[in-house]
Formats: structure tokens, sequence, C-alpha cells
């Protein structure tokens, strides 16, 4: 194991800034900074995702160490979600699926400049966009995944890089090489143009609505 990834809480209550505290705790990959100490890593715990909310989260992002955010919500629409990504988020959690596993998940990846979301949003958003923006999804029976110019091979790989998963982790999960997993998402990023992972899960929400 690595060096700890050093990680600041932000939030509005103090009741939830000592509950995700208490969780990064359990998390040995990442370590609470002390005063003065710079963080790599922000989690940021809010009840919403309103104005206020996104105000402090570029104010965090604009800090001298310009950290990588990641956002725990009480609630988290799409719309939420994808003004907190311009905002500079790199990954949403909803704080009832904010256990140990999946914040140090999020954290790590944070770290490492992929972006994470849950999956079931990253399936809302496509859906959205493959229907052209409209809610919903193609009323004309058309697969929005396949309208987003997604088959469905990349989109149960996008779905776990957008969980936080890695490489040979998705490999495991989707009974693939790892070297199809890379393909695969080396697939995806040359034909959208896109420079990363953390890229590719970007444009799979921003698609059509930004």
């Amino acid at each position: 194991m690595g060096v700890p990834v050093p990680v600041d809480v932000v939030a509005f209550d103090p009741v939830l800034e000592a509950g995700t505290k208490s969780t990064l705790f359990a998390c040995p990959e990442v370590s609470l900074t002390v005063p003065g100490e710079a963080p790599r890593v922000v989690v940021m715990t809010v009840d919403q995702v309103g104005r206020p909310e996104l105000d402090v989260l570029r104010t965090v992002r604009d800090t001298p160490a310009r950290p990588d955010v990641v956002l725990v919500a009480g609630e988290l629409a799409p719309d939420g979600a994808l003004h907190a990504i311009a905002a500079g988020a790199r990954g949403l959690l909803r704080r009832r699926e904010a256990d140990v596993t999946r914040l140090s998940r999020a954290v790590l990846a944070a770290s490492r400049g992929d972006c994470t979301l849950p999956p079931d949003l990253l399936d809302r958003l496509l859906e959205r966009s493959g229907a052209g923006g409209r809610a919903g999804g193609g009323a004309d029976g058309t697969d929005p995944w396949a309208a987003a110019g997604l088959s469905d091979r990349e989109r149960s790989v996008l779905r776990l890089v957008a969980d936080g998963h890695e490489t040979n982790e998705i490999a495991k999960q989707l009974c693939y090489s790892p070297r199809t997993v890379t393909s695969v998402v080396h697939d995806i990023t040359q034909r959208f143009r896109l420079r990363n992972r953390a890229h590719a899960v970007a444009y799979a929400m921003r698609v059509g609505l930004l």
C-alpha cells in the first residue's frame, strides 16, 4: 500500500462533518489532513445540490492546493449532478451509499484523476442524452444507449469506470481480459476524441445536455 491520500472534509452541518470523518477514519488508504496540510482530495458533504453548495464547491477548487472534490449529497438528481461536475466535482455519491468501501473508492479515483458517480445516475443521464436531451428516453422505441453511440459492452465498462473500479476489477466482474477492458476504454476515448477515463465519464454525462 502506498502513501495515504491526504483528505479534508467540508460540510455545512457539523454532524455530517463528524460522520464523514468517522467513515474516512476507517479507510486505510486515506489520511485526514491536519491544520496547515494541503489536501489532495476534499470530501464535501451536503444535504442537497443548490447554488450555495455549488459556490462552496467552486471556492474549494480555487484554493491554492486545487484539490479534487468528492461531493456526497443527501439527494442527487441528474440536473444537480451535471451542475456539480461543471463546478469541478470529480466524484459524486449519495449519502446513503457512502459507506467505507464506496467513499474510499471515490476518493482514490479522484486522486488518480478519474470521475465517479452512481451507475444508475449515469444510466439516467445517458437516457436523456440519447433522447436528444428529453427526459424519459426514446419515444420512438430506440435504445438510448445506442443513440448515444455506445454498445452494450462499452456501456458495461463505462458504468464500472464511473463507479471507480480499476481495469483489473472491471475485467474480473465482466469476465473480460484486462487488455479487452483497456481496449474498450481506448476505443471510447478515441471515437469521441476524449482525453482519458474521467473525460469519458464526463462526456457520457454531458452529451446533449450542456
